[in-house]
This record gives C-alpha cells, structure tokens and sequence, in this order.
C-alpha cells in the first residue's frame, strides 16, 4: 500500500522536447487536433524546431500511427485521440458534489496473463482508482462518468461506505503529501520559465501531472491543495498558445 511521500518542490528538472513532443504538445493542445504543414512549420519554430527536423518527425510519426495525413494537414491519429480526450478531462474533470459513497471495482475475471492484469491496472489507475488490496480498488464516487464497458466485463463495480475515515483512507491510497510537492513545484517553475520552449516544456509537464491527481473531494484535500491552481495555470497558457498558434479550421 502506498503512503504518501514528502519530496521538496525547490528545483523541477526536465529535459527539452523533442520535435516529436513538440508537435504532440501543440496538436494535443488544439482543438480540432490537426494543422496543416505550413502552419505547424511557423507553430513550432519558436520552441527551436526548425523546417526541416519538423518534416522529418512527421514524417517519422505518420509511419509509426502518431499521426494521420490528409493531403498537407496532419491531425492525431484515434489512439492519440483519445489521449487528448484524457487530457481535457485532466484538465477540466466533471464532477459532482460528494455524497460519502465510494467507488469499488472488484476484479472478478481469471486465468488472464501478466500483460492483460497489466493492463488493467494501467486502465483502472487511468480512471483515478487506487488498489485497496489484490484486486479491489477505490475512488470516491464524485467523479461523472460511467465504467467503461469492456471493465464491466472483467469486474464488477459496487457503492461503498468504508468505516475508515475519508481523509485517512485517502491519504493511505494516494500518495498526496508527493503529488502536492510536485505541484507546486511544477507552477513555480513555470512562473520562472520565461521563452517559448521552456514554458512549453513546462507546461507539457504540468499536464502530465495533472493526469495522475485523483481529483479527490474538496473534503478529503487539505485546504492548499494545489490541484486548482495547476489547472488553471494551465488553461491560461492553452489560451497563451491559441493567440500566438495557428488555428486550423477544417473544411465543411
């Protein structure tokens, strides 16, 4: 069972994007996710990426099913769609207020092979569940959304009333203390950051981040939880991107 782990939130350390990431980062980021050719070369040459080492990536990511390519426009490919749709959701999660019932998901399934209980787990800690024990997972039921349907097929879901009180259960299952750190560790480095590829850097970063906080209740979160401001720091800088990158609009 993890516990939560102090870290310091002085320095952030993190290396330059790619001119794969860079793409990923800007297409991820617009919506619709797709650009042509001559506006990704003037969208990514702020962040150091030059004509040629961008040709050269899509042309790379095209192969390798990143992304799809419809005469000169480039957009993401279904499985980077629905990255993005993860992404928003990090970002602006719909949730409802908290009634006290938690979510359990009970794994019922068996004879599956490491790969597939692998992937499971990736599936499960996705949907901000965290692993009470093998095979029995909790969230708080504040979250709007319903279990996707391959899961129902291998477990089965349940409302709980846990006896343990919320904030220690809370503080048992996710490592808060660490997330918290990280956070602010990651909005400070972000209010230093101050061209172009470092904010971008940065803010791919705070994504990442903001994918793994299990947006918990207000009442299970000590009152400075950063998980607010992260986010919107980052909307802020989506509309930062938006004014300074071209936005395509496809044709009817």
């Amino acid at each position: 069972m993890r516990r939560n782990v102090s870290v310091q939130p002085e320095e952030v350390d993190l290396r330059p994007l790619s001119a794969r990431s860079v793409v990923l980062s800007l297409l991820l980021g617009a919506h619709p996710p797709e650009m042509p050719v001559k506006d990704l070369v003037r969208a990514v040459e702020p962040f150091g990426v030059g004509g040629s080492t961008l040709r050269a990536a899509l042309s790379r990511m095209a192969t390798a099913g990143d992304l799809r390519r419809a005469d000169s426009v480039y957009g993401l490919s279904d499985r980077l769609l629905a990255r993005q749709r993860r992404q928003d959701d990090a970002v602006h999660p719909r949730t409802r207020a908290w009634s006290g019932d938690w979510e359990m998901v009970v794994i019922t399934a068996t004879g599956r092979g490491p790969a597939e209980r692998a992937e499971l787990r990736a599936r499960l800690t996705a949907l901000r569940f965290a692993e009470l024990r093998e095979g029995v997972w909790l969230r708080p039921a504040n979250l709007l959304r319903p279990l996707p349907e391959d899961i129902e097929t291998v477990a089965q879901g349940y409302s709980a009333r846990p006896d343990r009180p919320g904030p220690e259960l809370a503080a048992a299952l996710w490592p808060l203390d660490g997330w918290a750190a990280r956070a602010r560790a990651l909005l400070a480095h972000v209010a230093r950051a101050d061209r172009p590829a470092d904010r971008l850097t940065g803010f791919a970063a705070v994504v990442r981040h903001l994918l793994t906080d299990p947006v918990l209740p207000p009442e299970l979160l000590a009152p400075d939880w950063p998980g607010a401001e992260l986010r919107a720091a980052y909307a802020d800088y989506q509309r930062e991107l938006a004014a300074t990158v071209p936005q395509h609009h496809p044709r009817s």
